[in-house]
Parts: C-alpha cells; sequence; structure tokens
C-alpha cells in the first residue's frame, strides 16, 4: 500500500454544508426600476381615485 492510499482525500465540493435557508437573498424581489420612483412618479396609492373613476359599465 503506497502512501497516497493510507491518506484520507481532502474534503471536495460534494463534502461541504451549504445553507440554502429562506434568509440567503442573491437578487432583491423587486429593483428600483420596477417602482414609480423609479419611473420618477411620485410614491402613493392611487386605489381610492381609481375606484372613483371607474366606468359605469364595470359595475
Amino acid at each position: 500500500m503506497s502512501t497516497e492510499d493510507r491518506l484520507p482525500h481532502p474534503p471536495g465540493d460534494d463534502d461541504r454544508v451549504v445553507d440554502l435557508g429562506d434568509d440567503f437573498v442573491v437578487l432583491p424581489e423587486q429593483s428600483t426600476d420596477d417602482t414609480d420612483r423609479g419611473w420618477g412618479e411620485a410614491t402613493g396609492d392611487n386605489d381610492d381615485r381609481l375606484l372613483a373613476e371607474r366606468p359605469p359599465h364595470w359595475d
């Protein structure tokens, strides 16, 4: 038996532990380009305005 056969192999990628928890974030859920601020618009909720301007044929 050679010396190499008696030595344990060094740990490789298959031996390491990888944490796949929910706290790991690679990319954000939404970029700033997808927001009102990214489009140069005022931030705020306009649901009330949209409901008030709802066309009559939607009822």
